[in-house]
């Protein structure tokens, strides 16, 4: 049962990006362990697709209201459209065993703070801007709380795709890049996308311990929903407007129903550090949006930038390659075997008994 909820091979040894290394079985085993990993890294991706565009979304909607209250109506109703096709009665029993109850509370907070927090930051810096400074922070923090917290070794494509991906971050930062420089709105992205990267954590945290992910998703999000939702009596202004309806219906619907699934269903197939290494998709998402539908402009540096971000989304996404176990090869010097056989027409007689000698003193009188 571990080993269906956690995603991985019943009988493979140190996984790294979810994918073992060694797997016993020689016949099938190391191609289900690279299946496995690419059955990870595609539903990760398209939600992180999905959710960049809550940004050019936003952007695009001009709402009056107030991006917080969006925020909880997004949770609130994608929360609970999500539990209805996810969540069941044992798998939510699950989630009040003891080793679970504490990264399920934390997972909440941080869904709640990203999600005041995000769209607080486009509504300030733009899609564009937000997104970027937002998730280049998220590969970091997860690699890091993935190894404080669980010990996983970070493989060679996270140290390889990860530095490039945020380079390629940081060109897109560049003023006169892409969005508008925003001191506020930089720090509210910073704050939402380690907010994400913990929340990566906790979601691998609560695999590992047994716990249904499945139900995990929609309790966190509609619990952050019920943590942001007194600003809906504070600031309810703009949320019955046409343009605010049809803005909250996308992003509950796609970005957060559908985006959890996909992200939920992945997620126990990698690792966190790379599921944050993924979700550096949003930006790019989020910028190529931005020049399409919002009219922004791409310099030579964000260009280069958007490649950068590109190529270490590409070396992350590839599973590694697993390892057949070898047998040991024979030494130099050593003789086969050889099996003895008998002459033609002759039979193999019984080796002679040694007769008794007379002071034996197994020999009677």
């Amino acid at each position: 049962m571990t080993h269906a909820l956690r995603g991985r091979p019943a009988d493979a040894s140190e996984p790294v990006d979810g994918v073992s290394e060694q797997v016993k079985d020689s016949s099938g085993g190391v191609a289900d362990a690279r299946n496995a990993g690419y059955a990870g890294v595609a539903p990760v991706l398209a939600a992180a697709l999905l959710w960049g565009t809550v940004g050019p979304a936003q952007v695009l909607a001009e709402s009056s209201a107030s991006p917080v209250a969006v925020g909880a109506c997004r949770m609130l109703l994608g929360g609970l459209v999500l539990g209805a096709f996810t969540a069941r009665l044992p798998g939510l029993r699950t989630l009040w065993r003891p080793g679970v109850r504490g990264p399920m509370a934390v997972s909440i907070l941080v869904t709640a703070a990203f999600q005041a927090c995000f769209l607080a930051a486009v509504a300030k810096a733009g899609a564009a801007l937000a997104t970027a400074a937002a998730f280049g922070t998220v590969p970091v923090v997860a690699g890091i709380c993935t190894y404080a917290l669980t010990g996983e070794r970070l493989s060679r494509a996270w140290w390889a795709g990860t530095p490039c991906a945020i380079v390629g971050i940081a060109l897109l930062l560049v003023p006169g890049s892409s969005g508008r420089a925003d001191p506020a709105g930089i720090l509210l992205a910073v704050v939402a996308g380690t907010s994400f990267g913990v929340y990566i954590t906790m979601t691998k945290r609560i695999a590992d311990r047994g716990a249904d992910t499945r139900s995990a998703a929609p309790v966190s999000v509609v619990c952050a929903g019920l943590l942001v939702s007194p600003v809906l009596f504070v600031a309810p202004e703009g949320l019955t407007e046409p343009r605010t309806l049809l803005l909250v219906g996308w992003l509950a619907l796609a970005t957060t129903a559908l985006g959890y699934l996909l992200f939920t269903r992945g997620i126990t197939r990698i690792s966190a550090a790379t599921a944050g290494t993924l979700s550096l998709a949003e930006p790019l998402v989020a910028t190529v949006l931005g020049l399409v539908l919002l009219g922004e402009r791409w310099s030579p540096v964000a260009g280069a930038g958007a490649v950068l971000l590109l190529a270490g989304l590409v070396v992350v996404s590839v599973p590694a390659p697993t390892r057949r176990p070898r047998t040991p090869a024979p030494a130099p010097n050593a003789v086969p075997p050889t099996r003895i056989r008998p002459a033609a027409g002759r039979v193999p007689s019984a080796p002679a008994r040694r007769a008794p000698e007379p002071h034996d003193r197994n020999t009677p009188g």
